[in-house]
């Protein structure tokens, strides 16, 4: 039975996001713009790990640079929850107009084939939009979601996503999400999978930003052990041409090449160089569209507690993402 207080959250939850898709899209975001405002303004641990990552991957600017970039990146992150509460309701033009696709070729080519890819997605712009468009266009996406408190809250999102169209595999407290993931490939899915944050202690520590950087080992040991194509994305948000886009903004998805496989070396140092390369190309996008990197958390090696830098062996049969 779920305690009052998760009962309270998971009503103000559903509230709100009914109240969200009623209101006109312009009093809508003009709300959540005023909100990032608010929270930018009283501040939190959130909000300084936010800055403190900016100044790690933006170390150029100013303090006035910095907490105007601070505020620009709460913006994008309410404007990212406003896309998502009205998500259910988009149509399917207005999900073409609100999504555009950059050096999807080579991922479309692999999936008209009936190969299965695997993507390294950074917590960027928005996925829930780029996921719904990549299942209505691309090919049914899969992707390992971590388990958040309260639990009714988790719940919720776990059934939004899925009525997306999107299969959902808990990071925790269910079956081992690596075994769903390699069902995923067998079936031919596009599996993304979130991985710029080492969530299990048992990531790879990358260069990134001209620092060092703890991220998620599973993209690189599911393309090792499945042979599915592995690549990168970044997401942002641009100003939309008129008829493109949703109040003003559309999402826009750039995939790298794809990324080459070591011909030599023990899995570990594959494992390694495979999520160098996708934090390559995925530096050059942050650095260059900060405010939608939505970093609230510690990824760099220098932030992180001594616990936490324990390296664990990458083997050849199991690795969770």
């Amino acid at each position: 039975m779920i305690a009052l207080p998760e009962w309270a959250t998971i009503a103000g939850y559903r509230t709100a996001w009914g109240a969200v898709r009623r209101m006109p899209a312009g009093a809508a975001y003009r709300m959540f713009d005023q909100f990032a405002d608010l929270m930018v303004r009283r501040g939190g641990s959130g909000l300084e790990r936010l800055r403190a990552n900016y100044a790690r991957v933006r170390p150029e600017l100013s303090d006035r640079e910095l907490d105007d970039l601070v505020r620009q990146g709460m913006r994008s992150y309410l404007r990212y929850a406003c896309d998502s509460f009205r998500l259910p309701d988009r149509t399917a033009e207005e999900l073409d107009r609100a999504v555009r696709p950059i050096g999807d070729g080579p991922v479309r080519e692999h999936l008209a084939a009936g190969r299965s890819v695997v993507v390294f997605v950074a917590h960027m712009g928005n996925w829930d939009t780029a996921g719904a468009w990549s299942t209505a266009h691309l090919a049914p996406v899969t992707t390992v979601a971590e388990r958040l408190k309260p639990e009714a809250v988790f719940q919720e999102f776990f059934a939004f996503r899925e009525a997306l169209g999107m299969t959902i595999l808990p990071l925790t407290g269910g079956p081992d999400p690596f075994t769903g993931l390699k069902a995923a490939v067998q079936r031919g899915d596009f599996v993304a999978l979130v991985s710029d944050r080492d969530l299990t202690r048992g990531g790879v520590e990358v260069d990134f930003c001209g620092r060092r950087a703890r991220m998620a080992k599973g993209p690189a040991v599911l393309a090792l052990q499945t042979g599915a194509p592995l690549f990168a994305a970044e997401i942002h948000y641009e100003r939309a041409q008129p008829g493109r886009g949703i109040n003003g903004f559309e999402v826009v998805v750039g995939f790298s090449e794809q990324i080459p496989v070591p011909s030599e070396g023990k899995t570990a140092d594959r494992v390694v160089a495979m999520t160098q390369a996708c934090a390559t190309f995925l530096e050059g996008a942050i650095r260059e569209h900060t405010e939608d990197w939505h970093m609230m958390q510690r990824v760099f090696v220098e932030d992180l507690d001594p616990g936490r830098l324990a390296r664990s062996d990458v083997t050849t049969d199991q690795a969770t993402p």
